[in-house]
């Protein structure tokens, strides 16, 4: 069974790799990956307020908002509760390029434009194949409009695409407005992929202590649902790959997400709860699932339920919507 793709220039053996997280922190858990069948692997974030604490000593360096609170700075973790620094990130970034004969992708995360956009350079140098680009950032500004936040994005990704040659892939929130027009800016802007979507974690309420607690929830298939959507939806609008990434956990779910557009399927969350031989199982489910469906690639599937297929999306999406609402009946379970 062929399951060959592409995704960012690479030519990988299957569309199935680990997204950003802890398991490529240890190189026990990367070369098991590889053995299970990871295409390539995703480094963790690199976040902006790491760099930005270590070239300045301090994290309130960041431009955030005009009017922060000095107390801001004490919600930011400690620099021993990063699993990895600047400089430790790109040494493991190095081992990993040495331990496996797959590609290595890195990631940084941010929201500004300033100096730590210099650790993409770094990142190249070290070996990455490519380099995921996370501007996660929530607008709590009332002054601050849409388009100024699609506006940051934008310049963050020209700015990191003018200064290396690797590909860049952008992961995106599902939270825009009108996001197949944002992604078709993001695509003039330079980004070689895209990655649907970054997780918001919601902080729960302490409400014994007025505080905001962090709570930390493991992706559940229900979540593949708005991306196999916005897959199906941004899919006909670019020509660059697209990769899904929350919400799969079988071998069917990745299928679901090539038909829907995606070239690349990042799973986390159960390699997270299976360990990393999981990804032999949904290799496995997938090759099974095709054969018995009378698929021999994957290239005869992606796509085959985006809205490119579908004359009128805008009518399929309302008159989808319409049907979910009117199905439910008393005493339905």
């Amino acid at each position: 069974m062929d399951l060959r793709t592409e995704y960012l220039g690479l030519k990988l053996d299957s569309p199935l790799m680990p997204g950003a997280s802890p398991l490529a922190d240890s190189f026990d858990l990367v070369r098991r990956l590889e053995d299970a069948g990871a295409s390539a692997i995703v480094m963790r974030s690199l976040f902006e307020e790491q760099i930005t604490r270590e070239m300045t000593g301090n994290v309130d360096a960041i431009e955030t908002h005009a009017e922060s609170f000095a107390e801001a700075v004490s919600y930011f973790p400690k620099p021993g509760e990063f699993s990895l620094g600047p400089d430790a990130y790109l040494d493991q970034l190095r081992g990993i390029v040495e331990a496996v004969d797959i590609p290595v992708i890195g990631s940084l995360n941010g929201i500004t434009v300033a100096g730590w956009l210099d650790y993409a350079r770094q990142i190249e140098q070290a070996g990455a194949s490519a380099l995921e680009l996370n501007v996660y950032y929530l607008a709590t500004d009332p002054a601050e409009e849409s388009a100024a936040v699609e506006q940051r994005t934008l310049t963050i990704v020209r700015a990191v695409k003018s200064a290396i040659r690797i590909p860049i892939a952008v992961k995106l929130s599902p939270f825009f407005s009108a996001l197949p027009h944002f992604v078709c800016e993001l695509e003039r802007a330079g980004a070689d992929g895209l990655v649907l979507f970054n997780r918001f974690y919601q902080p729960d309420i302490d409400a014994t202590n007025l505080e905001a607690a962090p709570t930390l929830h493991l992706s559940d298939p229900s979540e593949l649902l708005l991306r196999l959507r916005w897959l199906a939806i941004v899919a006909p609008a670019v020509k660059i790959p697209l990769a899904v990434s929350g919400g799969v956990h079988t071998g069917l779910d990745a299928i679901k997400s090539v038909m829907a557009g995606a070239s690349a399927v990042e799973v986390v969350s159960a390699l997270l709860m299976n360990g990393p031989e999981h990804l032999r199982a949904l290799r496995g489910e997938m090759e099974r699932w095709m054969q018995a469906h009378e698929y021999h690639s994957l290239q005869q599937m992606r796509g085959s339920m985006s809205l490119a297929h579908c004359p009128d999306p805008n009518a399929f999406s309302r008159a989808n919507y319409m049907r979910i609402l009117q199905s439910w009946r008393a005493g339905s379970p």
